[in-house]
């Protein structure tokens, strides 16, 4: 039926190309229909009240029968032309009492009637009998759930009924109020005071409407220009017609039907009829007469049917007493001259109590002083807990936030409004709607940030005091949007105590805000303020605010315990990020200039939850380091020192278990002998600090003594065939060289420590060469054999022949130990055939040979190098050999019998460390080219050669490499 009456309003018609109007019926007040309406220019709600002239064919008997079309077609004319009247006397009465017209009345395509006012959300009417449904046991099942409000993000949901004695007492007076306008200054009389003619806007006051009845006095000395009724007709009930079109006569005054006076007075009867309404159950008039003259009549024939105090005014429920003893005696007596008027009905004891007086003066607030307003404001958040939620919500908020404007008052308002808002059911409904739009627009949008205002600055308190209740009463976008800015602007304020308040409600914010904006829009901000203040006190709220940041707890913790408590909240999505800690909290710290022990503190506590979520090394290297720095701050004392060193103590146990669990994962629990991780450390012996007898015989010994030259001793590589002592740094095992013997030398006893030092060579460690910084060299062909390579049997017992016959060098090699020259040549070893790069360190050269190899005797006498007459230490060739001569060597060994004089093969060993490093260094059974650079520091790799001898001469030609290649891939 309704979605019918929709179709009916004409498609031209300004209401309905101006306004979206809702499908969904709102209320019934009379024979209008009420649905919510939006105008489409605004988006603001309104009211379209609908009158369907469809509806005048319901009555009892309808309008057809016996009636002729003309009648019929003149009493629906009448009934039109009275709303109309109601619509317009609307328009030319404007009092707050009363409904404000918006859009003045139109007519529809099928006849009908509508117009706009101002939003309402019920009718007393419908208000009374949803109260009736419920108490008869209808609940939400019932007819009330045909009453419905949608919310703002288009929830559907059940009205609040709330008719308690303030809500009456409330409206009541608000009627009151509008009575008096209309009798005095609007010089008319309603005629038909009804709860049909009652509306309940959102603001859940109480706004009169349904004048079709209403008239000027008899007489009347007040000009206007509605038309007077004429009591005979209205009177006349036509049982056709709804009742809703027709005189009530429930509510009418006596003066109408008995004494056909048309005076105020009757209005003040009716309000007293509709005063015992309200206390009623059912919620009815207690003069019943089923619209019907004579059946009024016989009511007031009779005192037993006419409302008194005697019989508790016909109300089955008790009325208040001050509504009883000293307003409805005065209100429903039969002279109307004893009636009292609408103005002293507000000033009545029934009104006289501190709920309804606050109700009063705030409708008057904007007239009161500056002082009277603060007074009532402070004393405000005192009695709000009297009131009924309704009234706080839909009364006493909007109208405190209505005087925002005042910016003296800022504090106290907002002050009450949070106590609403903390006391009312429907909280965050209210907040977002009414609050939250208030706060951004004082606080952002009309604020002006370099302008300090000292009122501001108290109302904005207020609000950070109450973040609590706004976080519980909006989701985290709206508080993202709406709050966040002023909670910024707490922050950038420059008064000190509104920057503490903002960092301490810090743990109230995070929870409801997002890691992003956590990380790049608040702490930020908390960082800036930390490093540019010159407050003691907000440098400590900054360092706190990093605790919470962090995950932290609160900021009262003095000492180290409570870590296990915190430690949820580290990891929650409220907690900045290691990276975040690590690489811009500590910076901020490390920054830190001033030595008060209040900021010491409150910076180990900053430290203490970064230690425990930071890396291990970062610990070590950064938080360690800085801890140490502030413990030693002479202001501190003595407790303060003991928290940080226990936490120095602390986060050092982590560090080292730590560190022990990542060794222990990598080397598998295993435990490295001293001996084999520190072989490096061995140095060989000096030469001449062994009392060994280097290999020499008793024999030689004899013959050297009484000067008799013995073949044995003339033996030039006898040296060789002893094993030199070497003293170890890191070690008590015994090392040696392996032997290598000649074709004219006797065969070397066997060594028991050989197979001691074959088990030895899988740990040996030696200084790794720079395999990157080393030249490719390709070996050549030399009279020397290949690198002896370790065997299974550690090392060959098989001699390598040596012939000095033909060796032919006249080259005199220089001595690698010995100092550079500033311009050093590339040096030749007399022992190996390897190519070198000029100027290049012989240290990384890679040898191609060995120096005992099993070439033949012309190969070696080919290439078989002459040491020069500078060395201090040679070889002379076997005798025989050509181009032999003696030079000025410092020490010389005589030739082998039957071979040639030559020259000295071995030359230029004036260091003899060297050689004894030689023999200890190199372990692997390649023989005595190679030996270890850790005398001379040089971590270049092995070189090669036999005494460390160099020569200038050219590089001879490529060889296939040697055996040392495969040892250079093992290292």
């Amino acid at each position: 039926m309704f979605a019918n009456a929709l179709k009916s309003i004409g498609a031209s018609s300004n209401i309905n190309s101006n306004y979206q109007i809702s499908s969904t019926l709102t209320a019934t007040a009379g024979p209008w229909k009420i649905y919510s309406a939006k105008r489409k220019a605004t988006g603001k709600e309104y009211s379209v009240f609908v009158f369907d002239k469809k509806t005048l064919d319901t009555g009892n008997n309808g309008l057809g029968g016996r009636q002729s079309a003309t009648a019929h077609k003149k009493v629906m004319e009448e009934v039109v032309e009275r709303l109309k009247k109601e619509a317009s006397s609307l328009a030319r009465l404007r009092h707050p009492g009363v409904l404000e017209l918006v859009e003045p009345v139109e007519e529809t395509r099928g006849g009908g009637l509508q117009f706009v006012a101002e939003p309402v959300t019920a009718s007393l009417s419908g208000l009374l009998q949803e109260k009736d449904d419920q108490e008869r046991g209808g609940g939400f099942g019932g007819r009330a759930s045909r009453y419905v409000t949608e919310d703002a993000n288009g929830t559907r949901r059940r009205r609040e009924l709330e008719i308690d004695e303030l809500e009456i007492q409330k409206g009541l007076l608000q009627v009151s109020k509008a009575l008096e306008f209309l009798h005095d200054n609007a010089g008319l009389v309603h005629g038909n005071l009804t709860p049909d003619a009652i509306l309940i806007n959102a603001k859940s006051d109480w706004k009169l409407s349904g004048l079709s009845f209403c008239s000027p006095p008899e007489p009347s000395t007040i000009p206007t220009t509605i038309q007077p009724i004429i009591l005979g007709e209205v009177l006349n009930p036509d049982p056709r017609l709804p009742k809703t079109v027709q005189l009530n006569l429930d509510y009418t005054s006596p003066d109408f039907v008995l004494d056909n006076n048309l005076t105020t007075f009757a209005d003040m009867f009716s309000l007293g009829l509709l005063c015992i309404a309200l206390y009623n159950s059912p919620h009815r008039s207690p003069i019943e007469c089923n619209a019907s003259i004579s059946a009024y009549k016989r009511v007031f024939q009779s005192s037993q049917s006419v409302p008194t105090a005697t019989n508790n005014y016909l109300s089955s429920r008790p009325l208040p007493k001050e509504l009883g003893q000293h307003v409805l005696p005065r209100l429903l007596t039969r002279r109307p001259a004893q009636r009292m008027t609408a103005k002293e009905f507000q000033e009545s004891e029934y009104f006289n109590n501190v709920l309804i007086s606050t109700i009063r003066f705030l409708e008057g607030f904007p007239a009161k002083t500056p002082n009277e307003k603060q007074q009532f404001l402070r004393g405000l958040i005192k009695v709000l807990p009297n009131f009924p939620k309704s009234v706080m919500e839909k009364k006493l908020l909007p109208a405190l936030l209505e005087e925002l404007k005042d910016k003296e008052l800022i504090s106290l308002i907002l002050h009450n409004a949070f106590k609403i808002i903390g006391l009312l059911p429907t909280g965050r409904r209210a907040f977002n709607e009414k609050v939250r739009p208030k706060l951004k627009e004082i606080f952002v949008t009309n604020a002006k940030p370099q302008e300090k205002d000292a009122n501001r600055d108290a109302g904005l308190m207020i609000v950070i005091e109450q973040l609590s209740v706004i976080a519980s009463n909006c989701n985290g976008k709206e508080f993202k949007d709406d709050i966040l800015p002023i909670f910024y602007t707490a922050l950038e304020s420059p008064t000190p105590s509104l920057i503490n308040a903002a960092l301490t409600s810090l743990p109230v914010v995070l929870p409801v805000l997002d890691f992003s904006t956590i990380k790049g829009e608040l702490f930020p901000v908390i960082a800036t303020i930390f490093s540019k203040t010159n407050s003691l006190a907000i440098k400590v709220r900054g360092l706190e605010a990093f605790v919470t940041l962090c995950g932290g707890g609160g900021t009262s913790d003095d000492g180290l315990d409570g870590l296990a408590t915190e430690q949820k909240k580290a990891t929650s999505s409220t907690a900045l990020d290691k990276f975040t800690m690590q690489e811009k909290i500590i910076p901020l710290i490390k920054a830190i200039k001033t030595r008060e022990p209040a900021v010491m503190m409150a910076a180990l506590n900053v430290l203490k939850v970064v230690g425990r979520v930071a890396d291990g090394d970062f610990v070590a290297l950064e938080i360690l380091p800085l801890l140490w720095s502030m413990s030693l701050n002479p202001q501190l004392n003595l407790r303060e020192f003991q928290a940080f060193m226990e936490l120095i103590k602390t986060l050092s146990s982590r560090v080292e278990d730590e560190q022990t669990k990542k060794l222990q994962e990598l080397t598998g629990g295993a435990i490295t002998s001293p001996g084999l991780k520190d072989d490096f450390m061995s140095f060989g012996a000096i030469a001449g600090s062994s009392l060994e007898a280097n290999g020499t015989s008793e024999t030689d010994f004899e013959a050297l003594v009484k000067g008799r030259v013995s073949t044995t001793s003339a033996n030039p590589m006898d040296s060789w065939d002893t094993k030199p002592s070497v003293a170890s740094s890191s070690s008590s095992v015994r090392k040696s060289t392996p032997t290598a013997t000649f074709s004219w030398s006797t065969p070397p006893v066997a060594s028991p420590t050989t197979s001691h030092l074959k088990a030895q060579s899988g740990g040996f460690r030696t200084v790794t060469p720079d395999l990157a910084a080393i030249q490719p060299m390709a070996p050549t062909a030399t009279q020397f054999s290949q690198p002896l390579q370790p065997q299974s049997n550690a090392i060959s017992s098989q001699p390598a022949s040596f012939n000095w016959s033909n060796t032919s060098s006249a080259t005199t090699p220089s001595n690698i130990w010995a100092t550079p020259s500033a311009n050093p040549q590339p040096a030749a070893n007399p022992w190996t055939s390897s190519t070198t790069q000029p100027n290049a360190n012989v240290w990384t050269t890679q040898p191609a040979t060995s120096a005992f190899s099993s070439l033949s005797l012309n190969q070696q006498q080919q290439q078989r190098p002459q040491p020069t007459a500078s060395s201090s230490f040679a070889l002379p060739p076997p005798p025989g050999a050509p181009g032999a001569s003696s030079g000025n060597s410092g020490f010389s060994l005589p030739r082998p019998p039957g071979v040639s004089n030559t020259s000295s093969g071995l030359g230029g060993m004036s260091n003899m460390n060297s050689l004894a490093s030689l023999g200890t260094a190199n372990r692997t059974g390649t023989g005595m080219g190679m030996s270890m650079n850790s005398m001379v520091g040089n971590t270049g790799g092995m070189g090669a050669g036999f005494g460390g001898m160099s020569q200038q001469q050219k590089p001879p030609q490529q060889q296939p490499k040697g055996g040392l290649d495969k040892y250079e891939s093992l290292l």
